[in-house]
């Protein structure tokens, strides 16, 4: 593993790494959390759930739902193709006949700008391995909210187990590489009035690839500051974990000081909005 690629053997994994693979011709990549035993928690859109984005990318990308690449149900996890949500998978139906791949944590702006591609590596450090434990199992039972291809996708649920970090601005795209590369390659595409300070084909792909450098970087949650730790129990509290307006809201009435509280909402989740408005109102 190095620069180049973050290609690994199954033989490395360890309980707790943030593992992913390349899907579509490498296209886009599927992430999820290696619990140890061979078995992997990930968040999918499920084979229901084809139109997710609403845009011409539905087009292209597949459910991530695990599968096996024999195409007969895994003796191991049964038939997955139209689950959603957060499951748990054989490494096997994970990978779905792919490579296996690491996520890296805690890297250098250098190293992070050397992988021209995004959703390989982060800025951001990784809590120790049975936090990330603990949270991929508690959302496992809980949930992760809506699937939403930028904001809230396989990635993000990754990042989070890893790193308890959330983003709660609505102006950007949410912790994932691959989306934050995304709108990086989109503003270099955009920024087109700034390559006049150029005329020369190198000049014009300098000053393009720069730009792209720069808005990945920003968008790291390593680098943001519009991010904050969130524990799990309080995350799962929120029915809109995919709308970070609605979060954040939350997140800012609720006091983590009183246990009780927490716990109120912790054994709210999923009743309807009505009770639960009910529910926190009463607390207050």
């Amino acid at each position: 593993m190095g620069v180049f690629s973050n290609k690994i053997d199954r033989e490395q994994l360890k309980p707790g790494d943030h593992i992913y693979s390349w899907r579509q011709a490498y296209i886009y990549a599927h992430h999820g959390i290696y619990v140890g035993d061979e078995m992997v928690i990930h968040f999918t859109r499920g084979g229901g759930q084809e139109i997710g984005t609403g845009t011409v990318l539905d087009r292209f990308l597949c459910s991530s739902s695990a599968s096996n690449a024999t195409g007969t149900p895994c003796p191991k996890c049964g038939d997955q193709n139209k689950d959603d949500g957060v499951i748990s998978s054989c490494l096997d139906c994970f990978l779905s006949g792919d490579s296996l791949y690491l996520f890296e944590y805690g890297v250098s702006p250098a190293y992070f700008l050397a992988k021209p591609r995004g959703g390989t590596c982060t800025l951001a450090v990784s809590d120790p391995n049975e936090d990330v434990l603990r949270r991929a199992s508690f959302l496992r039972k809980n949930g992760f909210g809506g699937y939403n291809v930028f904001n809230n996708n396989c990635e993000d649920f990754a990042v989070y187990c890893k790193t308890g970090l959330l983003i709660f601005t609505s102006i950007s795209v949410g912790r994932s590489g691959q989306a934050a590369s995304c709108v990086a390659a989109a503003s270099a595409v955009v920024s087109a009035p700034l390559r006049f300070m150029t005329t020369s084909f190198s000049g014009l792909a300098a000053v393009g690839y720069g730009i792209y450098c720069v808005s990945r970087l920003v968008s790291d949650i390593g680098v943001r500051r519009d991010v904050s730790k969130v524990p799990v129990e309080r995350l799962i509290a929120s029915p809109d974990i995919d709308e970070p307006e609605k979060l954040e809201t939350l997140v800012a009435s609720l006091d983590t000081d009183e246990p009780e509280k927490l716990e109120t909402l912790v054994a709210s989740v999923g009743r309807d909005e009505p009770e639960k408005e009910a529910v926190i109102n009463k607390e207050d």
